[in-house]
């Protein structure tokens, strides 16, 4: 498969990493400067996306220096120990609480199989663990030199997970924002843009994530870059969209739970929540198959928050 590259901005560009085999699904963000950055590296089945990408922009994994995962979920980092097989010179620079899981993946593994069953061999294996000597803790406020005048601050942005954080690309003005403000369905919906929370388990917290959100805003990005799936520059619609899908989903949420509903019966009401707003879509559409792995893996997140009291 060719790899799919899509110029962003001036040096910045994104490469389709074909995440549970979709396309337009998870973005792999490609900072071409002096020391190339990649934010994102997708689960292992997205490496020849990557190596092919960088061949595209006449560049090659040897050349990477820094590769950075807004959490560690393992359609975000889960490749990044393959990739590191040939990015000898490249660093890993991560949150401080998703260090250990980078370099022992075992627990990731673990939850990722409860998620996922019998998709996990399919969609992510293999996971390399990272060597510990390659990998860098991002502090919130540090800041990374990738060239001549042009740096990026981190900045933590729990509520998604604990362990979250999101780059500011301070010569554009850019966010990189991983799954903290909700997953862009581009190209899908009516005018504006569709953009819903994701609420994975075990660590989702609602508080955490309004917080998150309240803090993106005030930074003032002209651009926000989503893990899934690309940019807007609709920052208020970005927002009103996922906090109305959010209220809606906790509502959903709570009615379940009064009947004595479990995930599975929370997750068709999600979906269906969905479908009914945009049943004028093409049922071909492949992102329709996104929003109900989505719905799925929202509903387990939503489901053990309300649980644990963090609803």
């Amino acid at each position: 498969m060719e790899a799919k590259v899509e110029k962003l901005d001036t040096d910045t560009y994104m490469i389709d990493g074909y995440d549970l085999h979709l396309p337009e699904r998870t973005g792999i963000y490609v900072l071409d400067t002096e020391a190339l950055t990649i934010i994102e590296t997708g689960p292992s089945l997205s490496y020849p996306q990557i190596n092919a990408g960088l061949e595209q922009l006449g560049r090659s994994l040897a050349d990477v220096r820094h590769i950075i995962v807004t959490h560690i979920h393992l359609d975000h980092s889960g490749g990044c120990g393959q990739l590191l097989k040939e990015t000898p010179n490249a660093t890993v620079h991560v949150h401080p609480s998703g260090k250990k899981h980078l370099v022992h993946p075992e627990k990731l593994i673990e939850g990722a199989k409860l998620v996922y069953g019998s998709s996990f061999d399919d969609l992510f294996d293999p996971v390399i663990p990272v060597p510990e000597a390659q990998v860098n803790i991002c502090n919130d406020g540090d800041r990374l030199h990738i060239g001549k005048n042009r740096a990026l601050a981190f900045f933590d942005t729990p509520g998604h997970a604990f362990h979250h954080m999101s780059i500011l690309d301070e010569r554009t003005n850019a966010l990189f924002t991983g799954d903290a403000v909700g997953i862009l369905y581009r190209g899908f919906g009516h005018e504006k843009p569709l953009v819903l929370p994701t609420t994975s388990p075990p660590q989702f917290d609602t508080a955490s994530m309004k917080e998150s959100w309240k803090r993106i805003e005030a930074l003032q990005p002209t651009t926000i870059y989503f893990g899934h799936f690309g940019g807007s520059d609709e920052i208020a619609d970005i927002f009103r969209s996922t906090s109305e899908w959010l209220e809606k989903w906790i509502s959903l949420t709570k009615e379940v739970a009064s009947e004595q509903g479990g995930s599975g019966t929370l997750s068709q009401r999600l979906y269906q929540s969905v479908y009914d707003a945009y049943s004028d879509q093409d049922e071909k559409n492949p992102a329709w198959e996104a929003i109900k792995m989505d719905c799925h893996v929202s509903a387990l997140g939503l489901y053990q928050a309300h649980e644990k009291g963090r609803l």
